[in-house]
């Protein structure tokens, strides 16, 4: 029973003690940046006993999906963006939310407002802004959905702004300061919550 208890707190333990691997330099890395206690080892399965842990070993654990305490004057279903905590949370009702991490816009590119879901879309096509390929004329006039898309696996359009909450190919970005405005997810992430947000959901960005 003591070893039973051990290792389940080993587990716990490696939620939110998990150790950042030191970087070769300056900005984002890509690859694993955080690393399970000792003696604790990572899966992309389930789970086969206590001693192992699913975890995306690219994102911070502060940043993973989770259940939070959330009151709220806003309805269930509607979409609260906090860009300054790099949290999205999805109004479950009840003073709960869903909470994803998120990648918000870099310095000189924040937003805020109230607005709606205008639209779905399923590994969507990217067409930069032209303001966008402006400042990056490297950058496709567009850019067909699939793996290395930008964009991900799953994008909401946000009323008829420029902006879209979007999975992304660089989950290590997750919880910085990194777009050009849009909020981005982890793929797995942004599938979930696709699924959950519905046309004309309130969205709220502040």
């Amino acid at each position: 029973m003591g070893k039973q208890f051990a290792a389940r707190g080993g587990l716990a333990l490696a939620l939110v003690l998990s150790v950042a691997v030191p970087g070769q330099g300056a900005g984002l890395q890509a690859g694993w940046r955080f690393m399970p206690p000792p003696g604790i080892t990572i899966t992309d399965s389930r789970p086969r006993n206590a001693l192992q842990l699913q975890a995306n070993m690219t994102v911070n654990p502060m940043y993973l999906r989770q259940v939070v305490r959330y009151p709220t004057q806003e309805r269930s279903g509607t979409v609260v963006i906090d860009t300054r905590a790099h949290f999205l949370y999805f109004v479950l009702g009840d003073g709960r939310a869903l909470r994803y991490g998120i990648g918000v816009a870099k310095s000189g590119f924040e937003w805020s407002g109230t607005h709606q879901i205008s639209r779905k879309a399923e590994w969507p096509t990217w067409t930069p802004p032209a303001e966008m390929r402006q400042r990056r004329p490297e950058l496709p006039s567009s850019m067909a959905g699939g793996p290395n898309n930008p964009l991900g696996a799953r994008a909401l359009y946000i009323g008829s702004t420029l902006y879209r909450i979007h999975g992304t190919t660089e989950p290590w970005s997750i919880g910085q300061d990194v777009s050009s405005g849009c909020i981005r997810l982890t793929n797995a992430d942004v599938i979930d919550l696709y699924a959950r947000v519905k046309i004309n959901s309130k969205v709220v960005v502040f």
